[in-house]
C-alpha cells in the first residue's frame, strides 16, 4: 500500500526561515502584481505600456531567480513551492483583469486558471507520494506563450499601425493549446508514476 510522505511541511517551514536572494526576487515577482493592476485598470494607452513593461521585468524575474538558484546553490523546498506560484499569480491575475476589460475572451481565460489549480493541487498529492512532476516540455511552452500573449494584450492599442490586440488573441490560442495539452500529460505521467510505484 502507498503511503504518502509526512516529512514535506517541516521541510517547508524550515525552508522559510531563512530567506535567500533567489526567494526573494520571486516575493518581488508576487509584489509587482499590485501596480500591474492598478495601471491596467485605467486602460490608457500610457498606462497599458507601463503595466506592460513592468509584467516584462517580473517574467524576466523568473529566468534571474531560477538562474541564481541553481548557480549559488539556493534551490530550497520554499523556493519550489513559490517559484511556480509567482507565476501562475502574475499570468492567471494579469489574464482575469484583461477579461474584465473586455479585451479577451473569458472561455479563454478559465481553462488557463482551472488547469493551474488542477495541476498545483495534483503536484501536491504528487508531492505526499514522494513524486515530483517537473516542468515538462509541453508545460514551458505554455508558460512562453502564455507571457508572449499577455504582452501584446496590455499594450492592445496600436502601434506604428500594428493591431498588436489581434496578434496577442491569436498567441492566447496558442497558448490555450499548450495549456491542455500540458495539463492531460501531467495527469498522464501522474498515473504512470503511480502505478508504477505500486508494481
Amino acid at each position: 500500500m502507498l503511503k504518502p510522505k509526512k516529512d514535506f511541511s517541516c521541510a517547508f517551514l524550515n525552508a522559510a526561515k531563512n530567506l535567500n536572494l533567489a526567494t526573494k526576487i520571486t516575493l518581488l515577482r508576487i509584489a509587482i502584481i499590485i501596480p500591474i493592476l492598478m495601471l491596467l485598470s485605467s486602460a490608457t494607452k500610457i498606462a497599458c505600456f507601463f503595466a506592460c513593461l513592468l509584467f516584462v521585468v517580473a517574467a524576466l524575474s523568473d529566468f534571474i531567480d531560477g538562474y541564481i538558484a541553481r548557480r549559488c546553490g539556493q534551490v530550497t523546498t520554499l523556493g519550489k513551492f513559490l517559484d511556480p506560484l509567482a507565476d501562475k499569480f502574475l499570468i492567471c491575475t494579469v489574464l482575469i483583469e484583461l477579461c474584465s476589460l473586455g479585451w479577451i475572451p473569458a472561455w479563454a481565460v478559465h481553462i488557463i486558471i482551472v488547469r493551474e489549480l488542477a495541476v498545483t493541487g495534483l503536484r501536491a498529492v504528487a508531492s505526499d507520494y514522494g513524486i515530483v512532476l517537473a516542468a515538462d516540455t509541453f508545460g514551458k511552452w505554455k508558460t512562453t506563450f502564455q507571457i508572449l500573449a499577455c504582452i501584446p494584450l496590455m499594450l492592445h492599442y496600436a502601434y506604428l499601425g500594428i493591431n498588436l490586440h489581434q496578434i496577442g488573441v491569436i498567441l492566447l490560442y496558442v497558448a490555450v493549446f499548450f495549456t491542455i495539452l500540458s495539463g492531460c500529460n501531467y495527469f498522464y505521467t501522474f498515473c504512470v508514476d503511480i502505478r508504477d510505484k505500486e508494481v
